[in-house]
């Protein structure tokens, strides 16, 4: 309970430094809406689903893809804001307070949480003018499609710990940017959200099938009853729930060690 309230405490902190930059909100709301249209308007009508090039198809198609990308690069805000309190001199005044040592990070992660649901939600409403509608919309499957907004946010969260570490391991802000965005772009892009993984080159269909950014995309369409489902053998295209939530898990374990441990030896 000592560590919770200590990380929420911190939470707010973030909350609060937010409401008084809204420029850092709004400039997160702009690019996943921006790649949305895009991606909608621009590349609808010659991406092949299945046997079809149907826009209308594309547009379900792509947006669990969309919504997977904007949780994931929350990563490089989360790595960039720890970097700046560690350039500031913050972290080093947080670690002599009598506070639990995983609280400041737990809380930066809430924090983050929270702007990543907000960005999702209107992702969500713009997702729904431009002509996306869940094949399950109805009342007595609603909860499939909070289940699918579940397992994004559970991503988005698992992959700020990966943030966390790469703001603790850099010097300066910018560089927690760059390092945070550099190895999002393979990960996102060799994946079944932009296009059918069935028609990549065997071997890189092979690591899109097994990446845990497809596992939840993948999840989504089948919870949201959008078409694309990735037909394939591998396990994490088969039962996608729960590679999904076992690969969100293990990154969270994983990487929330390390961050803490990089968290007790890090300096300014």
């Amino acid at each position: 309970m000592s560590t919770m309230n200590d990380s929420l405490v911190i939470a707010r902190r973030n909350l609060i430094r937010m409401t008084r930059i809204p420029e850092m909100v709004l400039f997160g709301l702009v690019q996943p809406v921006m790649f949305v249209i895009l991606f909608t308007y621009v590349f609808g009508g010659s991406m092949k689903i299945g046997n079809s090039t149907d826009p209308d198809v594309y547009k379900n198609f792509l947006m669990a893809g969309i919504f997977a990308q904007t949780v994931t690069f929350a990563t490089a805000g989360a790595g960039a804001g720890i970097a700046e309190d560690m350039h500031k001199g913050l972290i080093d005044r947080f670690r002599s307070l009598p506070m639990a040592r995983g609280a400041v990070l737990t809380g930066r992660t809430f924090a983050d949480l929270v702007q990543t649901t907000l960005t999702l939600v209107v992702l969500a409403v713009v997702a729904l003018i431009v002509g996306w509608r869940p094949g399950f919309a109805d009342s007595t499957n609603i909860g499939k499609i909070l289940g699918g907004f579940g397992l994004l946010l559970l991503l988005g969260y698992a992959f700020t710990w990966i943030g966390a570490l790469i703001g603790l391991s850099v010097r300066t802000p910018e560089a927690a940017t760059s390092g945070g965005l550099i190895w999002l772009f393979p990960v996102t892009f060799i994946s079944n959200a932009f296009v059918d993984s069935s028609q990549m080159t065997p071997w890189l269909r092979h690591i899109a099938e097994w990446n845990p950014f497809s596992a939840t995309v993948q999840a989504c369409r089948q919870l949201f009853g959008d078409p694309g489902l990735s037909q394939s053998g591998a396990w994490p295209m088969q039962h996608p729930v729960w590679a999904s939530l076992i690969y969100s898990a293990l990154i969270i374990v994983v990487f929330r060690t390390l961050a803490v441990r990089k968290y007790r030896s890090a300096t300014a």
